[in-house]
C-alpha cells in the first residue's frame, strides 16, 4: 500500500550522482552581462538582477529543459540557462549569490530559473517560501514509468557499467518488491513529494505541466504556462515545428530566418528494451500514487489510460 512505502522510505533524499550539476564557473558566466540569459535577442547591460518570481522545480526527465527553452522565447521572461541548484546544493552561499546568478531584467519582466531536483528536496519548499511566499512554481510531470526508464537511460549513457534497469528496480525480483529507495523510481512518487510542497504553498501557486502534452501540443501547454505567469500569450503554434528525427517539437524563431533550435543530443535518447513484466509491475506500483496525485491536483494525466492503449 502507498502508505507503507511512504513510512518505510521517507528518510532523507539521496542526491543522484548522475544529475547534471552546474559548476560555479558556469553560474558566474550565466550571470555575466554578455551571456544569453533570457528570451529576447540580446541580453541588455541595463536593468537589474532580481530574485526569481517563478521557478520550474521539477521533475527530472519530465521535460523541464523543453519548457524553459520555450518560455525563454517570451520577451517578458528572462531566465538563467544553467541550473543554479540554490535551494538544494548552494543554499549556504546566500541570497545575494543567488541574485547575482540571475540575468538582468527590466520592470515588468519575470526572472525565472529551473532546477528539477528541487521537487524532491525536503528543504526546498521551506527555503523558497522564506525567500518569497508568493513565488510561482511550475512542475513538469510525466508518466512515472517512462520517466524512470528515461532517468536510467541518462545514467547508463554516462556509466555503461551499471546494472540493468530490472536489477535496480527490484528489492526482490521473485517477490516483485519494487525498490522505492532508488531515485529513478522514487522521483515518480509525485503525491509523496507534493505533500511536502502543500505544507508551504497553496495549490493555486503551483502549475502542473504535462510532459506528454508538451510534446504532442506544445502551444497548448505554453498557453497555460503564460496564463499562469500573467503573461500575454506570445509563444504560440508559430514558435514550434515537429522534428520527425528527434520525435519531439523544436523551437523556431517566427519572425526571422535563423535556424530552429532543437534540444541537444542528450535529449530523446533511445531507451533500452525493458522486460514487459517489469513494466507491468511498475505500473501496478505507481497506480495508487498516480490516483492520489490526480486527486491532490484536481488533474487527471491519464497515464493509466495511455498504458492500456499500448
Amino acid at each position: 500500500a502507498p502508505g507503507e512505502v511512504i513510512t518505510a522510505q521517507s528518510g532523507a533524499f539521496e542526491r543522484d550522482p548522475q544529475e547534471s550539476s552546474t559548476t560555479d564557473e558556469e553560474l558566474s558566466r550565466a550571470g555575466s552581462p554578455g551571456s544569453r540569459g533570457g528570451g529576447s535577442s540580446t541580453t541588455p547591460d541595463y536593468g537589474e538582477k532580481r530574485l526569481p518570481q517563478a521557478l520550474i522545480i521539477g521533475v527530472k526527465k519530465g521535460g523541464t529543459r523543453a519548457l524553459l527553452e520555450a518560455i525563454r522565447a517570451h520577451p517578458d521572461v528572462r531566465a538563467v540557462g544553467t541550473e543554479p541548484h540554490f535551494f538544494d546544493r548552494n543554499y549556504e552561499k546566500g541570497l545575494e549569490w543567488y541574485r547575482n546568478v540571475m540575468p538582468k531584467t527590466l520592470d515588468g519582466q519575470i526572472t525565472m530559473e529551473k532546477t528539477p531536483s528541487y521537487f524532491v528536496t525536503n528543504e526546498a519548499p521551506r527555503r523558497i517560501h522564506s525567500m518569497a511566499k508568493d513565488t510561482k512554481l511550475i512542475v513538469v510531470v510525466r508518466n512515472p514509468v517512462t520517466r524512470a526508464i528515461s532517468d536510467y537511460t541518462q545514467t547508463l549513457s554516462k556509466k555503461p557499467e551499471i546494472p540493468t534497469f530490472e536489477v535496480l528496480a527490484f528489492k526482490n525480483r521473485t517477490l516483485g518488491l519494487i525498490d522505492a529507495s532508488w531515485s529513478a523510481i522514487r522521483i515518480g512518487i509525485y503525491a509523496l513529494h507534493l505533500e511536502n510542497w502543500l505544507q508551504y504553498f497553496p495549490l493555486s501557486q503551483i502549475l502542473f505541466v504535462s510532459g506528454e502534452r508538451l510534446i504532442t501540443d506544445p502551444a497548448g501547454e505554453m498557453a497555460k504556462v503564460q496564463d499562469f505567469l500573467g503573461l500575454k500569450r506570445i509563444v504560440t503554434e508559430k514558435h514550434f515545428y515537429f522534428n520527425k528525427t528527434k520525435g519531439f517539437p523544436c523551437l523556431k524563431k517566427p519572425e526571422d530566418s535563423s535556424a530552429p533550435r532543437c534540444l541537444g543530443k542528450s535529449k530523446g535518447r533511445t531507451h533500452p528494451k525493458i522486460d514487459p513484466d517489469v513494466i507491468h509491475r511498475l505500473r501496478k506500483f505507481y497506480k495508487p500514487f498516480n490516483v492520489m496525485f490526480y486527486q491532490m491536483t484536481g488533474q487527471d494525466f491519464q497515464w493509466e489510460q495511455e498504458e492500456s492503449d499500448k
